[in-house]
């Protein structure tokens, strides 16, 4: 008996436990292509986390929306590069599109010859009236946006919001999941502190119902990127607050303390 045991004790000392305990999230979370300026978003966006919320595994195709500069990108990139499929739904240039646009359109497409982990990578557009192929019909196991859906909001009013909604439900397969992430307004906040001024902030309930109108059933709700010191109600919106800091140096270290914005993190699935 103390001899098997022994033997067993041996064989665990040699054995490459790294296969028993891989984990492809972390390891792309901890990728080197990601910068130092990105990485200390983590603290705020918790990756690991949301992905592992949202289910993503590496065998995936997985359609991000409006990617912007890349930050999740990174991550996606890396992790489904060798299994699975990023589809990269960018910006749309039409006449009239803003100049960021153009510029973060440019630069992702940079990355794309230039990284070796975006070789592979799938880009279409996304707009939510004027592009809403994104994908193939029911050809995507994962539709993610992270802090996207205020712009549809702000741009096209419920029209924006609903149609993009219809085109990532489109997209996905049956069962597959929708994922969202996006800056928080209390429920108790009125309709009109959600429309003025372009604030950034959306009520949760307004998101469910939406993607409900467009067929989703909602999974799951979490608290995973929950900031209960945000107030959502500064002076410049939800780019008051860290990374963008609009207000400069003014009142600075107090915005700074706050941190990144209350986010809301929804799990919805395309019914069988």
């Amino acid at each position: 008996m103390r001899k098997s045991v022994l033997l067993l004790l041996a064989s665990l000392l040699v054995a490459p436990t790294y296969s028993a305990f891989a984990d492809p999230i972390s390891d792309a979370v901890a990728d080197e292509s990601r910068s130092s300026d990105a990485r200390l978003r983590d603290e705020y966006r918790h990756p690991q986390q949301t992905l592992r919320f949202f289910d993503v595994q590496p065998e995936m195709t997985v359609v991000e929306i409006s990617p912007g500069g890349g930050w999740y990108s990174n991550i996606l990139a890396p992790l489904l590069e060798d299994k699975g499929k990023l589809v990269a739904a960018h910006f749309y240039l039409y006449d009239g599109a803003p100049g960021y646009y153009k510029r973060l359109l440019d630069a992702f497409k940079t990355k794309m010859t230039d990284d070796g982990i975006y070789s592979k990578v799938e880009l279409t557009a996304f707009h939510p009236t004027k592009a809403l192929d994104i994908a193939e019909p029911s050809s995507a196991d994962r539709v993610l946006t992270f802090r996207n859906v205020h712009n549809w909001y702000m741009g096209d009013g419920d029209k924006g919001v609903l149609n993009a909604m219809q085109a990532f439900y489109k997209a996905l397969k049956p069962g597959g999941i929708l994922g969202v992430v996006e800056h928080r307004l209390p429920e108790s906040a009125t309709e009109e502190q959600m429309n003025a001024g372009g604030a950034g902030y959306m009520k949760q309930s307004y998101v469910i119902e939406m993607a409900e109108k467009a067929g989703f059933e909602l999974v799951a709700t979490s608290e995973i990127n929950a900031n209960p010191m945000d107030t959502a109600d500064h002076p410049k919106g939800v780019w008051t607050l860290p990374p963008s800091m609009a207000m400069g140096d003014e009142k600075r270290n107090h915005y700074l303390s706050i941190g990144e914005s209350d986010r809301m993190t929804l799990k919805f699935v395309k019914p069988e």
